[in-house]
């Protein structure tokens, strides 16, 4: 079966990518659906959003719930694309959905998402094992910043078209067993998560792409050779405002992002912020 993200089958993919480069959307406001509950989208609602997705791999829904502090809001708009296991992780809430706020006691403190710090380019999970990597993410947002908390976002598959065009070798390189390397996680002398290795692009059964990846330059191990590094490199260099796939933007009171765990990162925000998201993190992929 043709495969575009095989590397011996060029023809299916120069075919893939002329149609996805094809009227790709640019910047965030074209994403961004208005919808009312998004609890319970109409079929035209749902409809739009699933042709933005199917597209770019992420879309905005707008909707009219304000800070209404309802975490449903994450359920049921998950379950409506198909996203429905979620990832119990270390610091979730007790039903798996995160509050993203600045927290001020352990073990969150010791994490950035529960921080006003920014965050580096990253897909979510990167760390977890090849078996449970994150699929589909979902971001809620209840209260944004006064100021700052802004996120960048670029489609990982618009990140493998870039770097296969550079140089196939680079995709090569990301596709080996021990491209990336995240050492262990260790707490007060305890280890709650052991090594993490794995390539970087992974295809899926179903046939789709996807990206485990983190900027961070430390307790970080990239394989050693000269290949890799390249690659590492021009990745850097294509997450950007110069690329023209990049997208960036703030989510406001009833704003959400939807996505099949696409390349992001988010600035800094002040102090003792009462910004406030929710985050949904699924090892479902979206289904269209």
């Amino acid at each position: 079966m043709s495969n575009p993200f095989d590397l011996n089958d060029n023809d299916t993919y120069l075919q893939w990518r002329d149609e996805k480069l094809r009227n790709y959307p640019r910047g965030l406001e074209s994403l961004i659906v208005e919808v009312d509950d998004p609890r319970r989208l109409t079929p035209a609602q749902h409809q739009r959003l699933a042709e933005i997705l199917k597209k770019t791999n992420m879309a905005v829904y707008a909707g009219k719930t304000g800070d209404d502090p309802d975490k449903e809001i994450v359920r049921q708009l998950g379950l409506q694309f198909g996203l429905e296991h979620l990832d119990h992780n270390m610091c979730a809430d007790g039903d798996a959905i995160s509050s993203l706020e600045q927290a001020d006691e352990e073990p969150r403190t010791g994490y950035i998402p529960y921080t006003n710090r920014p965050i580096a380019w990253h897909t979510d999970g990167y760390y977890n094992d090849l078996d449970r990597q994150i699929h589909g993410l979902l971001l809620h947002c209840v209260r944004p910043a006064a100021e700052g908390g802004m996120n960048q976002l670029l489609d990982h598959e618009i990140a493998y078209i870039m770097l296969r065009d550079e140089n196939p070798d680079y995709i090569r390189a990301f596709e080996h067993p021990e491209a990336m390397s995240i050492p262990p996680n260790v707490v007060n002398g305890e280890e709650l998560r052991g090594w993490s290795r794995g390539p970087v692009f992974m295809q899926q059964d179903d046939g789709s792409l996807h990206m485990r990846y983190t900027h961070r330059k430390r307790n970080i191990e990239w394989r050693d050779d000269e290949l890799t590094r390249q690659a590492v490199a021009f990745l850097g260099n294509i997450m950007n405002p110069d690329n023209p796939y990049y997208m960036e933007g703030t989510l406001d009171s009833g704003q959400g992002l939807i996505c099949n765990n696409v390349l992001h990162t988010r600035t800094g925000f002040e102090e003792n912020s009462q910004r406030l998201l929710y985050r949904g993190r699924y090892f479902d992929r979206i289904k269209l």
